[in-house]
């Protein structure tokens, strides 16, 4: 599932690339994935001029011009390309972009769970789930962070991607958050002291300080298909050793998910 460090480095690369220039053709292939009707769909995108493109949680805003937003929820498998158009087309190709400047841009989604809507910039709330979004992991302050943790009793790591709480924290990076804040994923939230809260709350800044940049710079020169996680400390790493203590990391699944944590380094 693309996180925020994927999604800023996606959004970053579009906004190197995309500011300027104009959508030729407009091919929407797999109905599944849209929300608006295809029609309606051609109509406003094809002549249609990119503006910036920002994010708010793990949605992609595309500005395409006359006040309306092409808005992505790329959800567990969604991937974007900006390919010439003799690259082969993947099977999972749902919509396509013929763009001025020789290229084109895909949305590309193996298992056909992302979401494309077309609204007014003015009525992003309309999209399903915009409302219900607490502030993005990168734009919340400290004091509401306290504010909106005491309305959650949860296991943390459920209260943290919990986008109701703070928006665009996934699986793979609450691992790393807890493990940054020396806090057991299955913990409920209302044991937490203060100083731990406070803990948490640093530690999503400095795990992002840090990944952000590893993953904009492996995507500077080429949208990528692929997740970049390898460099990751403790998710998807279980069996090995503990890059802080030597702890071999455990890993749980339940429920699709796979959790991984230090049981030295985050006691329960």
């Amino acid at each position: 599932m693309p996180e925020i460090p994927d999604l800023e480095a996606i959004r970053s690369f579009l906004n190197r690339h995309l500011p300027g220039v104009t959508i030729e053709k407009v091919e929407p292939v797999i109905p599944v994935v849209f929300r608006v009707p295809r029609d309606e769909l051609i109509a406003a995108l094809q002549g249609a001029t990119f503006g910036e493109t920002a994010r708010r949680g793990k949605f992609l805003l595309f500005d395409v011009g006359s006040d309306r937003r092409l808005v992505i929820n790329a959800m567990l498998a969604g991937r974007f390309q900006y390919v010439e158009p003799s690259v082969k087309r993947r099977a999972s190709t749902c919509l396509a972009l013929t763009l001025s400047d020789g290229h084109e841009l895909r949305y590309v989604d193996d298992r056909r769970m992302g979401k494309v809507y077309l609204v007014p910039a003015g009525r992003l709330n309309d999209v399903p789930q915009f409302s219900d979004m607490g502030p993005d992991a990168l734009d919340v302050s400290r004091e509401e962070f306290h504010e909106r943790s005491r309305k959650f009793r949860g296991m943390i790591k459920n209260v943290l991607t919990n986008h109701r709480f703070v928006a665009g924290i996934g699986n793979a990076y609450s691992d790393e958050i807890l493990f940054a804040a020396g806090l057991h994923p299955y913990r409920k939230r209302s044991t937490m002291s203060d100083d731990d809260v406070d803990r948490l709350f640093d530690a999503i800044g400095k795990v992002y300080a840090w990944a952000n940049p590893i993953v904009a710079a492996q995507m500077r020169d080429e949208l990528d298909y692929s997740e970049r996680r390898d460099f990751l400390k403790v998710h998807r790493r279980g069996g090995e050793p503990c890059p802080v203590c030597g702890t071999r990391i455990s890993e749980i699944t339940a429920g699709q998910k796979i959790t991984n944590f230090c049981r030295t380094c985050q006691p329960g």
